[in-house]
């Protein structure tokens, strides 16, 4: 990682965290759709791929869970693949990881193995390093920021601090910013690797950041909840209105959180129109 980024402190009043997939860069959807779902059925053996693959996308696309964490994502669809009559095989250790454990990465599977090598541990990681290197290999050239998202960034830097705030791999993250030149406008750098989202603006905190001068921009109920657990304003990039959400991010929502106008009410009235836009897939 940039040294810069691990000797981050503080420098405007002001700070904007950014979630990268599906959020400043429209990569989600590829991901899913041609490697994290397609390599967990190979990896599992799943017969039924059409339904699987479904679910897959819903759970991580189009509902509630839109954005959680690979392991978590892996999990729910493991679980529900049981369900429909799917052999998996034991998975019961990789589900109370998933559920309980703080850090959910690569690295976190590693100390595992070298502790307690086991068969459903084996095929996470197995799964997770192919979607690792097929983002590296497979996808370079078809990964862009969302419209909007290079301006936006560069507009918002000039006014204060800004933070990638991700639950992705780190070197996928930072090879795609980088590639589009949008490490340029970013001042601290959170990935998988460095703990959970709400792990990630707890610490920022510690940089001596007011909880009111701190807004998280993402697209995902889970980019909400840290946002929640931090008592920091969240502004939703609503799918498939990606650009507009840009737009209306640099033009209105960022104005009234320099100003100290993003009132309770304005934050309501966001979270409101986010969760409808879920609601229609769930």
């Amino acid at each position: 990682m940039t040294e810069r980024f691990l000797t981050f402190e503080k420098q405007n009043d002001f700070l904007v965290c950014v979630d990268s997939d599906g959020c400043a860069m429209d990569t989600m959807d590829v991901k899913h759709q041609r490697l994290f779902g397609p390599f967990s059925a190979d990896v599992y053996g799943i017969k039924d791929r059409e339904t699987y693959l479904e679910d897959w996308n819903r759970i991580n696309l189009f509902s509630s869970t839109r954005g959680v964490n690979r392991f978590k994502a892996l999990v729910m669809a493991l679980v529900n693949a049981q369900e429909r009559g799917e052999d998996v095989g034991d998975i019961t250790a990789l589900r109370e990881w998933a559920e309980t454990a703080s850090s959910l990465s690569n690295d976190a599977i590693v100390e595992i193995l070298a502790t307690n090598p086991s068969d459903d541990f084996e095929k996470a990681f197995d799964w997770s390093k192919r979607v690792n290197h097929a983002i590296e290999t497979e996808l370079v050239g078809e990964d862009r920021p969302f419209d909007g998202a290079k301006e936006g960034l560069e507009h918002i830097t000039k006014l204060a601090d800004v933070a990638i705030v991700s639950s992705a791999n780190r070197e996928a993250v930072e090879s795609e910013w980088e590639r589009h030149g949008l490490l340029d406008s970013v001042d601290a750098f959170y990935a998988q690797d460095r703990g959970s989202k709400a792990e990630a603006i707890a610490d920022l905190l510690t940089k001596g950041y007011d909880e009111k001068h701190v807004l998280m921009v993402g697209d995902a109920p889970g980019d909400e909840a840290a946002a929640d657990k931090n008592n920091v304003s969240y502004f939703p990039i609503l799918f498939g209105q990606e650009k507009a959400s840009w737009d209306r991010l640099v033009n209105e929502a960022l104005p009234k959180f320099l100003n100290g106008e993003f009132t309770q009410e304005y934050q309501d009235s966001l979270k409101k129109e986010f969760h409808e836009l879920l609601s229609k897939y769930d």
